[in-house]
């Protein structure tokens, strides 16, 4: 079975909380739910892995190496910043899909920078849980296609 890794970095454990304007009044659980009715209905495993820790995210996709297919990851704020998750990606040659729930290329400047872009697949942004829901999508057809 295909089995894919979707890690939720810093701050989307707020999610419905935080910032309804720009991320709407969805839960990480309602996120982590529907991927796992995705899961479910394409017959794939999944693994959903929270942090709000740029170490620990590194780590677990580290760790990710011969258990995925594929990763879906959402940095959040770690997709201007770090290095570290975006050399991590690129060290284990796992195919990774960007998600975001806004689009952040209409937010302020700096949020128009991803580091991680350049070793994903691509990235989908702007649509809220049908970021995820089209992410998760991607990841499944790039793991059916890996051999």
């Amino acid at each position: 079975m295909k089995k894919i890794l979707v890690i939720h970095g810093p701050n989307l454990n707020l999610l419905g909380e935080r910032e309804p304007g720009i991320y709407g009044k969805l839960t990480l659980k309602q996120v982590d739910a529907e991927l796992s009715r995705i899961a479910k209905t394409e017959k794939v495993g999944l693994e959903t892995f929270q942090s709000n820790h740029e170490g620990e995210i590194v780590e677990k996709i580290g760790s990710a190496k011969g258990k995925f297919n594929c990763i879906l990851i959402n940095p959040a704020a770690y997709t201007h910043t770090s290095i570290a998750i975006r050399d991590a990606i690129a060290a284990v040659s796992i195919p990774t899909v960007e998600v975001h729930l806004s689009n952040i290329y209409a937010r302020e400047e700096f949020r128009h920078t991803s580091l991680i872009a350049p070793v994903a697949a691509g990235q989908v942004s702007g649509f809220g849980l049908d970021s995820y829901r089209l992410g998760f999508k991607a990841a499944i057809e790039i793991s059916k296609k890996k051999k």
